[in-house]
C-alpha cells in the first residue's frame, strides 16, 4: 500500500493565439523621432506642406472593468485565472481524434495478441470500482496473510471524499442501477473508514511519542 503522495500541481496554459485585433503592445509601431525625420529629408528646400482635413474617429468608450465582487456574484465558483475553455467544435474534433487513436491502438494490440479478448468499453461503474479499490487498498485491504497491513488513512479519506464529490455532482444524472452502485459503495467505504478510525483512536499512545 503506497503512502500518501503530494498532490501534483498543474499549471493551466492558455494555448489560444491572440486575435488579430489584440496585438501586444511590443508590436506597436514606434513613432519616428524628429532627428530621424531630419536625416530622411532631402537636401533641397522642402515644399510647404499641404493641409487636408482628416476625419477623426470617435473615441471608443472602454467597457467598465468588472470588480472582483461583481465577478464573484455572477459565478461564485468560477476561477479567475483560467483561460477560456474549448469550444464545442474543438471538443468534438478532439474527441473524434481520440476515438480514432484508441481504435488504432486496440487493432495493434489484437494483431500482436490474436487470442486476447476485446477491450471492455469503460463505463461509470468502472470509475466507481476504481475509486472503491483504491480506498480499500489504502485502508489495508489486500494485505498478504501474515504481513502487517500498511494503512494510509489520510489517503483513504481523500479517495472517499472524491466519491462524495462524484455523488453530489452526478445526482439526478445517473440511471437507477448506477445510483444504487454508487450509494452502496460509498456507504460501505464510509463504514469501513469509521471502524478503522475507531480502532486507531482506541490504541494506547506510544510512550514518549515515539513512532513505530
Amino acid at each position: 500500500m503506497s503512502e500518501t503522495q503530494d498532490t501534483p500541481k498543474f499549471t493551466v496554459i492558455n494555448r489560444r493565439k491572440l486575435n488579430d485585433d489584440e496585438a501586444p503592445a511590443s508590436e506597436t509601431a514606434e513613432e519616428s523621432s524628429p532627428d530621424t525625420a531630419a536625416e530622411a529629408a532631402p537636401s533641397e528646400p522642402a515644399e510647404a506642406p499641404r493641409l487636408r482635413l482628416v476625419e477623426m474617429p470617435e473615441p471608443k468608450t472602454p467597457p467598465p472593468a468588472a470588480t472582483p465582487e461583481a465577478a464573484e456574484a455572477a459565478d461564485p465558483e468560477a476561477p479567475g485565472d483560467l483561460p477560456p475553455g474549448p469550444t464545442s467544435e474543438e471538443s468534438r474534433f478532439q474527441k473524434l481524434q481520440y476515438d480514432q487513436s484508441a481504435e488504432r491502438l486496440e487493432t495493434l494490440v489484437r494483431a500482436q495478441n490474436p487470442g486476447a479478448p476485446a477491450m471492455e468499453k469503460i463505463g461509470f461503474e468502472h470509475l466507481v470500482q476504481q475509486l472503491y479499490l483504491s480506498a480499500m487498498m489504502q485502508m489495508g485491504a489486500g494485505t498478504p496473510e501474515g504481513q502487517r497491513p500498511r494503512i494510509d488513512i489520510l489517503g483513504a479519506r481523500q479517495t472517499i471524499d472524491l466519491m462524495g464529490v462524484l455523488h453530489e455532482k452526478t445526482e439526478g444524472n445517473l440511471t437507477p442501477t448506477e445510483t444504487q452502485i454508487l450509494d452502496t459503495v460509498l456507504y460501505e467505504l464510509r463504514m469501513t473508514f469509521l471502524e478503522l478510525t475507531r480502532m486507531i483512536s482506541m490504541q494506547p499512545p506510544t510512550p514518549g511519542g515515539a513512532k513505530h
